[in-house]
């Protein structure tokens, strides 16, 4: 059955909410995704050509306003825009919060970013971080909703533990959560206690049973390594190789699909992955040569991921499940990941992703994936009672 096109919270805004932002200075929070769906026009134009309200500030988050930014730890400066000759503040330089010289030109922040659905992205701590600087100045956010690309219902994954924060978990969430960044943003502010004050713009036809692609909407990338929905679907699996020394595909035109690297047997990793038999998924043996990033120019070993089934697919312990088998199988050649993540210095990569220093224990201490699945039922179950409340769709 043909569902009718998802209206954006920005459309909606600028069509029949304007009077939240009438007469209001504006900062928009934006980047390359952020368009108005039928026109593809930036929304960051469709703002500065309104005379109901005055743009002034615009801020970019991870990877650029333009997105153009390729990896993960590569700062964005503050510039100029060219198109506007508005002043763009990046927040991901050496300030991730707005700061009250950023903030004196506006009255009112408005939000318009595409999440992929999974905790270990920086957007929606962008979206807290700007909620806490409109708390600290005085000022009002309007969160403009966007569709949860992978779909509002399913959950999974640990929770985030307090000691292991980071910019790619700043609150008590689960890998994959099920909420629009406006249900967040209303989490964060409500029972995580931000308490600035907030609007969000709702969408309209949008149900938490519709994945990006059934939501009549353009899929724009909203990160260089993220280039279609189907990405998104992997990303909760294979986000977790980032905290090893193997490719998650950076580099080749499949990120987040292809992973190995150049000691990797492809069929057996196959075909040990292939022996768990999870639901929705087929590992492909596969030989990759990225062109950049972890082991570019040379051929890896690896496999693809293809997902058969996306409901039944449970992303987050097929990720493990890859880290655990290479760990086990190339004791000699595995490590985990030598650099930094997300500028954490003093913590594994890996307990970074994951929020917590167990799974890395358990993998390494040959605990089976059942047992270490089996450790997040408690923290799905206080998270699911806690975030109905703050479910709009």
């Amino acid at each position: 059955m043909a569902h009718k096109r998802t209206r954006l919270g920005v459309e909606r805004l600028l069509d029949e909410n304007i009077d939240i932002i009438r007469g209001q200075r504006v900062g928009l929070v934006c980047n390359q995704a952020s368009v108005l769906p039928d026109t593809f026009i930036h929304v960051a134009d469709a703002f500065g050509a309104n005379d109901q309200f005055q743009l002034t500030t615009l801020f970019g988050p991870q990877h650029g306003i333009r997105g153009d930014v390729q990896y993960n730890m590569i700062e964005t400066p503050h510039v100029r825009d060219p198109r506007t000759g508005i002043m763009v503040y990046s927040l991901y330089s050496e300030v991730r919060e707005p700061t009250e010289e950023m903030l004196k030109d506006l009255d009112v922040i408005v939000v318009d970013l595409q999440d992929v659905g999974c905790r270990i992205y920086t957007f929606i701590y962008t979206m807290a971080n700007c909620m806490r600087a409109a708390k600290k100045f005085g000022k009002k956010v309007v969160v403009c909703d966007r569709p949860n690309p992978i779909g509002g219902n399913a959950i999974e994954g640990n929770i985030t533990e307090h000691e292991f924060k980071s910019f790619v978990g700043q609150f008590e969430l689960p890998t994959r959560h099920g909420m629009t960044s406006g249900e967040l943003a209303r989490m964060f502010n409500e029972h995580f206690a931000i308490g600035c004050d907030l609007e969000v713009v709702e969408m309209e036809n949008w149900t938490r049973e519709m994945w990006g692609d059934e939501t009549g909407l353009p899929w724009i990338l909203p990160s260089p390594n993220i280039p279609t929905v189907g990405t998104c679907v992997v990303f909760p699996a294979t986000v977790h190789v980032e905290g090893t020394e193997l490719s998650e595909g950076r580099g080749t035109t499949l990120p987040f699909h292809l992973n190995g690297a150049p000691f990797i047997d492809p069929y057996a990793w196959a075909s040990e992955l292939s022996a768990f038999d999870f639901p929705g998924v087929k590992f492909r043996h596969s030989f990759f040569r990225p062109t950049f990033c972890e082991f570019a120019g040379e051929t890896c070993g690896g496999i693809q991921i293809h997902v058969t089934d996306r409901e039944a697919f449970t992303p987050v312990i097929v990720g493990l499940a890859m880290v655990k088998t290479a760990y086990d199988m190339y004791p000699d050649k595995f490590q985990w990941r030598q650099n930094a993540y997300e500028y954490v210095f003093d913590k594994n990569p890996l307990d970074v992703i994951c929020g917590t220093d167990k799974i890395r224990k358990q993998i390494e201490g040959g605990v089976s994936l059942a047992e270490i699945e089996a450790g997040w039922a408690e923290g799905w179950k206080k998270f699911s009672d806690a975030r109905k409340p703050y479910l709009i769709y």
